[in-house]
C-alpha cells in the first residue's frame, strides 16, 4: 500500500481554542462524511477525535463545534460495500443510533477505523491495513487512552461534573447560540419542520455569507407555510430582519425545533429575540 500524507492539521491558533472547549486530547482528525439519524445526506465536517468523543466542524478553521458524537459505548464498526471508486464506508453502531461515515479514500478509512476501535476496544485492531508508523501511532494512542480513563476513574464524581459543565458553558460564551440551531440547509430545514412539527416550529441555521444566520419559521395562519429570514447575532440577541421592524421578546407563537436528543442533554433555555 502507497504512503498517503496525512491531511494538515489545523493551524496552532485553531487548535488552542478547540482545546479551550474540552480537556479531551486530540488523537486524530481529518476530513469525514457523516450522515446521523435526523440528517437527510452525508454532510461534509472537519473531525477531531477526542478521547472517545467525535467532535464535528463545518470546516479546518472553525472554532466551533456543530455537533458531537460519544462513541465510549460502540458496538461495533461494520463496514459497507462502496460503489464508489477510491472511498471507504463503514457504520458505527450505538446502542441508540447508527451512524455512517465516508471516507474521501481507503486509505484515510482505514486509519479511521484504526483510531476508533482503538479508544473504543482499548487494543489495536489486527484486521486494518496501516503502515508500520501508522501502527506506531495507535499504540501511543492507546497508551494515552488508558491512562486518560485510569485518571478519570480516580476522580471523585464531583470533580468530574466541574469538569463537564465548562464545555456547555464555554460554547454559551463564545457561541450562544440555542438549541435550535441546526447546521442545516434551507430545504432541510424546511423538511424537519415539516416532517416533525410536534418539536418545533422554528430553526435557527447558518446563513449563506457563512457570518450571519437564517431562522426558517413554520407558520398555521390560514394553512400551514414556511418563511425564511436572516438573523445577525447582536451581543446575546438575535436581530431577524423583517420589512416592517417588530420588537418583541419571542412568545408562545414561536416555538424552537430542538430534537428530543439535545432536549435530555441541555437545560431549557429562556433566550430573548429581538427582532427588527
Amino acid at each position: 500500500m502507497m504512503a498517503k500524507k496525512p491531511p494538515k492539521p489545523a493551524p496552532r491558533r485553531i487548535f488552542q481554542e478547540r482545546s479551550k472547549i474540552t480537556a479531551l486530547p486530540l488523537y486524530f482528525e481529518g476530513f469525514l462524511l457523516v450522515k446521523r439519524s435526523e440528517y437527510q445526506e452525508y454532510k461534509h465536517y472537519w473531525t477531531e477525535l477526542r478521547g472517545t468523543t467525535l467532535f464535528f466542524y463545518t470546516d479546518k478553521k472553525s472554532t466551533i463545534y456543530v455537533d458531537k458524537l460519544d462513541i465510549i459505548d460502540l458496538t461495533c464498526l461494520a463496514d459497507q460495500n462502496s460503489t464508489e471508486k477510491n472511498c471507504a464506508k463503514f457504520t458505527l453502531v450505538l446502542p441508540k443510533e447508527e451512524v455512517h461515515l465516508k471516507t474521501e479514500n481507503t486509505e484515510s478509512g482505514e486509519e479511521w477505523r484504526g483510531f476508533i476501535l482503538t479508544v473504543t476496544e482499548l487494543s489495536v485492531p489486527l484486521h486494518v491495513s496501516l503502515l508500520p508508523g501508522q501502527v506506531i501511532r495507535l499504540h501511543e494512542v492507546l497508551e494515552r487512552e488508558k491512562k486518560r480513563r485510569t485518571e478519570t476513574e480516580q476522580l471523585p464524581c464531583s470533580s468530574l461534573e466541574k469538569e463537564k459543565e465548562p464545555i456547555e458553558d464555554y460554547v454559551d460564551v463564545l457561541n450562544p447560540m440555542p438549541a435550535c440551531f441546526y447546521a442545516v440547509s434551507r430545504k432541510e430545514a424546511t423538511e424537519m419542520l415539516e416532517k416533525n412539527p410536534s418539536l418545533g416550529n422554528m430553526i435557527l441555521r447558518p446563513g449563506s455569507d457563512s457570518r450571519n444566520y437564517s431562522i426558517t419559521i413554520r407558520q398555521e395562519i390560514d394553512l400551514p407555510r414556511i418563511k425564511h429570514y436572516k438573523v445577525m447575532s447582536v451581543g446575546q440577541n438575535y436581530t431577524i430582519e423583517l420589512e416592517k421592524p417588530v420588537y418583541d421578546p419571542l412568545g408562545i407563537c414561536l416555538r424552537p425545533r430542538i430534537h428530543h436528543r439535545r432536549q435530555k442533554r441541555e437545560v431549557e433555555e429562556k433566550s430573548t429575540y429581538c427582532m427588527k
